[in-house]
C-alpha cells in the first residue's frame, strides 16, 4: 500500500518541491529503501543525442542538486556542450518518484574539494586512477594506473585532481509521483522560469 499520509490526497506534499526531496529521501534511508541516493541522469549531446546512467545523489546545495564526477567522462563532456539534464529518483518501498528537470552549472573547486576530502581513500585515488570513458586496454591497465597512483601518495593526503568535481542540477521543473490504488497516482508538477520566482503548481492526471 502507498505509504503517503492519506490525509493529504488532495493536496500538494509541500510548497517546496526541493524540500519534499529531502525529506523522502531521509525517509527512504531512514527505512533502508534499497539505494536511496541513486538517481538517474539524462544528458545530451549538442546535436540532441541523448543518453543516461546512474549516479549518486550527493545532496541539495544553493537550491541545486549536487553529483560529482569526472569532468572529461561523457556525461561531463554533454553538459559542457549541452548544459541540462533531466534526473529521476524512484524510492519503491514507498511508491514514490521524483523527476527534474533544469540547467546544469559547475559546481565551486571550494564545494568540489570540500566533498573529496569527505570521500574514502580508495574512492579518492579512484578518482586519479581511472580515465572515466575513455579506452583503455585491460583490467591490467587500470589496475597498474590504481597502483601507481597509491605509490604517488603513500603517506600523505589525496589531493582533488583538477578534472573531477560537482555539478549543480539547477531545477526549473520538478514533478512528484506517488502511487495510488487502481493505478490513480498522485502527480504534481512545479515550475518556475526563474530561480527567484516562486513555483508554479499543478496536479496532473495519471
Amino acid at each position: 500500500m502507498p505509504h503517503f499520509n492519506s490525509d493529504a490526497q488532495s493536496a500538494a506534499p509541500g510548497a517546496d518541491p526541493l524540500s519534499v526531496l529531502q525529506r523522502w529521501f531521509d525517509e527512504a534511508q531512514a527505512k533502508k529503501d534499497p539505494l536511496p541516493d541513486a538517481m538517474t541522469l539524462a544528458t545530451s549531446s549538442k546535436e540532441g543525442r541523448p543518453s543516461a546512467r546512474i549516479v549518486l545523489f550527493k545532496g541539495i546545495r544553493r537550491g541545486a542538486i549536487f553529483f560529482v564526477t569526472n569532468y572529461q567522462s561523457r556525461k561531463a563532456r554533454e553538459l559542457e556542450e549541452n548544459p541540462r539534464a533531466a534526473l529521476v529518483f524512484h524510492f519503491p518501498t514507498w511508491e514514490r518518484q521524483v523527476r527534474v528537470e533544469g540547467r546544469v552549472e559547475r559546481a565551486t573547486a571550494a564545494e568540489s574539494e570540500a566533498y573529496f576530502q569527505t570521500r574514502p581513500r580508495g574512492s579518492q585515488l579512484g578518482a586519479w586512477a581511472s580515465p572515466q570513458s575513455q579506452p583503455i586496454a585491460s583490467r591490467g591497465e587500470l589496475e597498474a594506473r590504481s597502483q601507481q597512483v597509491e605509490e604517488r601518495f603513500e603517506g600523505a593526503p589525496v589531493a582533488r585532481p583538477e578534472f573531477w568535481g560537482g555539478y549543480l542540477v539547477i531545477p526549473e521543473r520538478v514533478e512528484l509521483w506517488l502511487g495510488r490504488t487502481d493505478r490513480l497516482h498522485d502527480r504534481f508538477v512545479y515550475e518556475r522560469a526563474k530561480d527567484d520566482e516562486p513555483w508554479r503548481l499543478e496536479r496532473l492526471a495519471p
